[in-house]
């Protein structure tokens, strides 16, 4: 099975892409989806997020935007933040690549939004960077509901900027010409990788039938 990494910068098109590909038939974990789920009532990561950042959790579940306060413009913090969801949202990762296996995918998609600054292109076959003339980007965030051009730069800072993430992409998908053209990218990368054999699936030492831990 073939592992995709599909990333890319804020207002970039990533989610239309990944709707697109779960259209295709392949299998999409969407890693912000993820960590929606460990910051909810009953979450994985609210017991530690609570001990690390106390007064953020309220009902059982994170407050994200007390969270984001928290963390914003404090750079250990953040990085605090990450320590803790980042190894449960890789192990959340594992779970979906090995139910896609089992049910025959022969490409998977890994959403990550931070794939390049994390290292997440280690841990997969194949990098996707989807991308957009910076005024269409800016258009498309300053759009957003809350959105002030002041966060849409704190936020660019701290992504890997959008010329390195297109080179170090094997495959780049442009966004700002409209629908068709990336569906049409898209589906070229499918078909190319569709007959290959993946590199990070089944993992070393694999038997069919084993239960891995997720």
């Amino acid at each position: 099975m073939i592992v995709l990494g599909l990333t890319g910068s804020i207002g970039m098109g990533k989610s239309t892409a990944a709707r697109m590909l779960a259209r295709m038939g392949a299998p999409v974990c969407d890693s912000d989806a993820m960590v929606h789920r460990l910051l909810a009532r009953g979450g994985g990561a609210v017991p530690a997020i609570d001990a690390a950042f106390p007064g953020v959790v309220r009902d059982g579940a994170v407050d994200r935007r007390a969270l984001g306060a928290a963390v914003f413009a404090d750079p250990a913090a953040l990085n605090r933040l990450e320590g803790i969801l980042h190894p449960l949202v890789q192990r959340a990762q594992a779970g979906f690549l090995r139910r896609a296996a089992r049910r025959g995918a022969r490409v998977a998609v890994l959403d990550i939004p931070l794939l390049f600054e994390t290292g997440g292109e280690r841990r997969v076959d194949r990098t996707v960077v989807v991308s957009a003339p910076y005024l269409v980007q800016k258009a498309r965030v300053l759009a957003r509901p809350g959105m002030t051009p002041e966060k849409f730069a704190a936020i660019l800072r701290r992504q890997t900027p959008d010329v390195e993430k297109r080179r170090r992409a094997d495959h780049l998908v442009p966004t700002g010409l409209g629908r068709r053209p990336t569906l049409r990218a898209l589906a070229r990368i499918v078909r190319d990788v569709k007959g290959r054999r993946g590199r990070h699936w089944p993992p070393r030492g694999y038997q069919p039938g084993q239960v891995m831990h997720a």
